[in-house]
């Protein structure tokens, strides 16, 4: 089914070792714990279960000397399993290496046609059932990555072994039984056993082709795109496993490192949910380089933006009142506001609490009826902003609110002035005019590492010193 085939995948996904880059300490820290392993293995042998199900057993045919009749050619023909069984599986972390799957006490049963000739012209020919118990197989499953950094995965071993098996013959004469039974038992057991691993291994292999969809990059906005290349081996234990994602937003088409490196930090021991995301505050700070980078960090605040109830408006009227110059210059016009950033944001995660320093400038102008704008001020302007961070779908999203903010006189095109008389109205520019217009590019969010069509549910965030902690389980819509 494509929602087993997903949750494979998805596994498979959380392995996959990408081209490494030395002495990087990771942005992101995906966390597959043993909880979540014991869901991809129940979906898993489900999968090799049906896959079991369908294999094909090719027709055996033989000749063995039997006594007393001699030579006795024998054919085994339409061969299909019509029940089999996986009672007894494990999946588990192999430290360092990989995975571990481990099945037993597996049992098929198999029909299928007999059919001999002795004595060079005596035939007999009937049906039979085939009971095979105490079936085991054991597999260990390596991950790597391709030319192009995309995930690939390999069955570096298998072994399988048939136990008791039980035939039973339908038609002919009763006294053949005793002759054959031995060797077409034999047969069977043998061409089973030849078939397990190949079908495991393929069943492994067959999973590539769909791994090579995963892009390495994932787009953002029109703007950005963040990248999840592994920067170290995966770090595995007995209890989970640690990938390390470089986790570094980019201008699309354009990767040019910020000037900071990504600090190091570790999750804690919990294995409450399948999977554990920690989200350095390099990541976000990244963010801020790529779109500080770009430009986009600015807008252009004009009077229509100011809710019609307030008082203070975005004229030279309301200016005039804490700067004359600009009344007695330029009487009766609209203003318009060009906030930027000047430096790049930087945000801090403490426990429980995540805060962003922002610096920036004001430029106030004066809207001439020709519509030319008439500079008349610049403002440096240095806000703290508390920030509200979530996860909604498969992306971090978040908003912002003002905590803090001081003005400084940069320019000034109108004479002297008192900068912090102008407090109140650049606070309500902030908070209904361009806080809004921040929220609305946060609120679209970034991307986790995941794959089409896995879900996450029962997510919680913590935010802690330096980093996210997002714990969550998984589904797969089918």
């Amino acid at each position: 089914a494509a929602e087993d085939t997903m949750a494979v995948l998805w596994l498979l996904h959380l392995l996959v070792l990408s081209p490494l880059s030395l002495c990087t300490n990771p942005g992101i820290t995906v966390r597959l714990t043993q909880k979540g392993l014991e869901y991809g293995r129940q979906i898993g042998i489900a999968v090799l279960q049906q896959k079991l199900k369908s294999v094909h057993i090719p027709d055996i045919s033989g000749k063995e000397s039997v006594s007393p009749v001699g030579s006795v050619e024998y054919s085994l023909s339409g061969m299909q399993v019509v029940s089999l069984g996986l009672p007894q599986s494990s999946l588990v972390l192999a430290p360092g290496s990989g995975l571990s799957l481990s099945i037993g006490n597996a049992y098929i049963s198999i029909d299928g046609n007999w059919r001999v000739k002795y004595l060079k012209f005596i035939k007999d020919h009937g049906s039979f059932d085939l009971s095979v118990s105490e079936l085991t197989i054991s597999a260990v499953m390596a991950v790597g990555s391709d030319e192009t950094g995309r995930p690939t995965v390999s069955c570096t071993s298998c072994s399988a072994s048939v136990g008791s098996a039980k035939i039973k013959f339908h038609g002919g004469a009763s006294w053949l039984y005793n002759l054959f039974s031995s060797f077409i038992d034999k047969a069977l057991r043998n061409a089973l056993q030849d078939k397990l691993c190949p079908l495991v291994t393929d069943a492994i292999a067959g999973i590539n082709p769909h791994l090579k969809t995963l892009n390495v990059l994932a787009k953002v906005d029109q703007y950005a795109e963040i990248e999840y290349s592994m920067v170290s081996s995966p770090v595995i234990t007995k209890d989970y496993i640690d990938l390390n994602l470089k986790g570094e937003f980019y201008n699309i088409g354009k990767h040019q490192e910020p000037p900071f490196p990504a600090p190091g930090f570790s999750l804690p021991a919990q294995a409450n949910s399948m999977l554990y995301f920690g989200v350095s505050q390099f990541t976000p700070n990244s963010a801020g380089f790529v779109y500080s980078t770009t430009g986009v960090l600015s807008i252009n605040v004009t009077d229509d933006m100011i809710p019609k109830s307030s008082p203070l408006r975005l004229n030279t009227k309301t200016f005039g009142a804490f700067i004359p110059e600009i009344a007695k210059r330029y009487p009766g016009l609209q203003m318009e506001l060009l906030v930027k950033s000047t430096k790049q944001p930087f945000v801090t995660f403490q426990t429980n609490n995540m805060t962003l320093q922002a610096v920036g400038s004001i430029a106030a102008y004066a809207i001439q009826p020709n519509s030319t704008l008439t500079p008349l001020f610049i403002l440096s302007v240095d806000a703290s902003v508390s920030g509200n961070v979530y996860v909604s779908g498969v992306k971090v999203a978040g908003s912002l609110s003002l905590n803090s903010f001081k003005l400084s006189l940069v320019t000034s095109y109108v004479g002297p002035f008192q900068v912090q008389s102008l407090s109140n109205i650049f606070q309500l520019v902030l908070k209904v005019a361009v806080l809004p217009k921040v929220n609305e590019l946060l609120q679209q969010g970034f991307p986790l590492p995941t794959i089409e069509k896995m879900n996450l549910v029962n997510t919680q965030l913590q935010i802690q010193k330096d980093y996210l902690l997002i714990g969550t389980d998984v589904q797969f819509s089918p």
